[in-house]
């Protein structure tokens, strides 16, 4: 019998990065496992309609640095599920024997957790999961996922997290932990203690919206008409800790990398990587841009995030098992990729929750004397100014960010020293907060990046 991954979401990153990689299993004759998606959340129906009328079936695109594009019919996602507010569809593949793994993509404030992994039960859509017994949020879903399982006696299952957040693993186990004990669910806890496992896991590959020119580029390459293609870079790298609960397909076949410890390759990912395309990102919107590869080529914006990269984080990181300066000039190079065109306004959203995941961390190492403390600044430096176009209603695209207050950042913003007021946010810094020599460094990013930026 076959087994199943459920996956919740169908969004583009999925689809050109987990599904791929199940893809290639398939082609290596590694057909013992099988896809099943669902959105667990409103708002996706469009594409969701596309791969239920295609049959799961779709193109996905590839584009190196130098733009040579290849082109891959994925057949992998065999079942694709309409959405539910009930769940009731993903509810019973959940609890089905057959399913040995529940994976999904969860944004930076997807995990519902404050600085110190507390959970934010002031959430409201969290809130209503905890009073009601309601599916908004992850954890609710979760909730009656595994409580189905549970009940249908259904055996161990593994957790998957596949996104950007270091140690995602165990948030995810942290917050579901702290949801159920919430509502009382001592039973399910139990049962979860001896039948889940969460290992970490670090994904990557950019993978921009797709462009309106996609589906002719991919019909013309694979002679069909695709109502849901997918496009990305060449590049592709997914570690996972090698703890599952009930088996797993023979991705190392593929190149994932399974490890004892993830913790090496998702510093060097979400310090490098994450950080640095948040910067480029925040610095192109500065300077006029709309797409990432016009900043990566633009000296002062390329040398921000190199200076960053070198004088900042590898300090931070070494010794590490990574050749930490070659996978750094890789990143710039990657971004530098004109094909992807993938959009300032993509990468810049929920710019507040990855400052706090991506960038906070190498401050406070660079202030015990780890890196260099101004290349470090200058990031939070990039989002303040950013920030400040996003209040005055300047921005060339409406800014999304979950993890934003607006009155509050207005209000922030509007001080008398901005830069003293930002790095006062706890809610932004946690420990890190008020320390005056963060206060003085970020002050002075502010003005350099003020000489260089575009007038607003």
């Amino acid at each position: 019998m076959r087994s199943t991954i459920l996956h919740l979401g169908l969004g583009a990153f999925y689809r050109a990065h987990q599904a791929a990689y199940l893809q290639d299993l398939v082609a290596v004759d590694e057909d013992g496992w099988r896809l099943v998606a669902a959105n667990i959340r409103p708002g996706g129906e469009a594409i969701e309609a596309a791969l239920i009328a295609q049959g799961g079936r779709y193109g996905l695109e590839t584009v190196s640095p130098a733009g040579r594009r290849t082109y891959q019919t994925v057949t992998a996602l065999e079942t694709v599920l309409a959405f539910d507010p009930d769940l009731a569809a993903v509810i019973a593949v959940g609890a089905d024997p057959a399913t040995r793994i529940i994976s999904m993509t969860v944004t930076e404030a997807g995990y519902s957790l404050t600085p110190d992994l507390t959970l934010a039960t002031d959430a409201p859509d969290l809130a209503a999961d905890l009073a009601t017994g309601s599916c908004r949020t992850l954890y609710g879903a979760l909730r009656l996922i595994l409580g189905a399982r549970m009940a249908a006696g259904a055996g161990p299952v593994t957790l998957l997290c596949c996104d950007n957040l270091r140690s995602n693993g165990h948030r995810l186990s942290t917050g579901l932990t702290a949801f159920l004990a919430a509502r009382g669910e001592a039973g399910l806890l139990a049962w979860i203690r001896t039948n889940v496992t969460t290992p970490c896991a670090m994904v990557d590959r950019i993978t921009p919206r797709p462009p309106a020119d996609l589906a002719t580029r991919v019909r013309d390459a694979l002679g069909w008409d695709d109502a849901a293609p997918v496009m990305a870079e060449d590049f592709r790298q997914w570690v996972i800790e090698d703890d599952f609960a009930a088996g797993r397909p023979a991705l190392e076949r593929v190149g994932v990398q399974f490890v004892e410890d993830v913790a090496p390759f998702e510093e060097a990912k979400i310090r490098v990587l994450n950080a640095s395309h948040s910067a480029i990102a925040w610095a192109g919107v500065l300077k006029g841009y709309a797409f990432i590869h016009e900043g990566a080529a633009d000296p002062e914006v390329a040398g921000v995030a190199r200076a960053y990269i070198d004088r900042a984080v590898i300090p931070c990181l070494s010794p590490s098992p990574i050749d930490l300066a070659a996978y750094g000039a890789a990143t710039l190079s990657r971004f530098s990729n004109p094909d992807i065109r993938d959009t300032n306004a993509r990468v810049a959203a929920d710019s507040c929750a990855k400052l706090s995941g991506f960038i906070a961390p190498t401050l406070a190492e660079c202030l015990a004397g780890g890196g260099d403390l101004d290349s470090a600044a200058t990031l939070p430096a990039l989002l303040i100014a950013f920030l400040q176009r996003w209040s005055a209603g300047t921005l060339p695209f409406a800014y999304q960010d979950q993890a934003l207050d607006p009155a509050a950042m207005r209000a922030t913003l509007a001080a008398d020293d901005p830069a003293a007021a930002f790095c006062a946010d706890a809610g932004l810094w946690g420990p890190l907060a008020g320390d005056p020599r963060l206060t003085r460094a970020v002050a002075a990013g502010l003005q350099r990046v003020r000489a260089w930026a575009v007038p607003l």
